[in-house]
């Protein structure tokens, strides 16, 4: 039976033909049902010029985050595999496709690009490195986000970090897998602001992931925290 594999390319200022390379390579390595790419707050002529790519582009006037930009994206797929790659492109299309497979054959309920890993290949140097559960190359079964889905709560870049929290709280199978990994320049990650923001995000992350493993204490912390809406909630 065919397992059918649908990708998600969250942008945010990309380079167009950075962007368009990729999307071919990802249509040849993988052959998914369907590339769909999630670009906020596009600049003047961008939408236009990415729209002879093979795959579909959904525009929105306004920055959501990576993290709510790959969750709309996930929502409106209908495969049996959810896929995710940074338009960077800094993980090539085949080591993505080494994190499919895993999901796709049925060895594993969420696939995470590591460049930790003891045999990642990690090409260039990095100047600022987050947690390396960012690495933009993640697959999991949709069944799978069916669970974790209404858990979700992060808009940015802390939104991998508890992806992986919840899938673990909720005992899915978790599977790391080493990638290769080229750096790129003009990231829009800022070292101080966003490692602040990461911080505070991965204590919310790990509150969330206890109260599911129904930890007493941080049920009764819930009790008197204002929280806002899953992301799936949010119109």
């Amino acid at each position: 039976m065919t397992t059918a594999v649908g990708l998600v390319v969250p942008a945010y200022r990309p380079d167009v033909d950075r962007l368009a390379a990729y999307v071919r390579a990802l249509r040849e390595e993988l052959a998914p049902v369907t590339v769909r790419v999630e670009l906020d707050a596009p600049t003047e002529g961008v939408r236009d010029s990415l729209a002879g790519l093979p795959a579909s582009v959904n525009a929105v006037p306004y920055r959501r985050g990576k993290g709510a930009a790959v969750t709309a994206g996930f929502e409106a797929l209908e495969t049996d595999v959810l896929a995710f790659a940074d338009a960077d492109g800094a993980t090539p299309a085949r080591s993505l496709a080494d994190v499919v497979a895993l999901v796709r054959e049925g060895e594993t309920d969420l696939a995470v690009g590591s460049r930790r890993h003891p045999q990642a290949e990690v090409a260039t140097h990095q100047t600022f490195r987050l947690y390396d559960y960012q690495c933009g190359a993640k697959a999991m079964a949709a069944g799978a986000w069916d669970r974790v889905r209404e858990h979700i709560y992060e808009p940015g870049f802390a939104w991998d970090v508890e992806l992986v929290a919840v899938a673990g709280a909720l005992d899915l199978r978790v599977t790391e897998v080493p990638v290769e990994w080229y750096d790129r320049p003009g990231s829009t990650v800022s070292p101080v602001r966003d490692s602040v923001r990461l911080a505070r995000a991965l204590l919310g992350a790990r509150h969330r992931a206890k109260r599911l493993r129904d930890s007493r204490l941080h049920a009764a912390i819930a009790q008197h925290r204002e929280e806002s809406p899953a992301l799936v909630e949010q119109k």
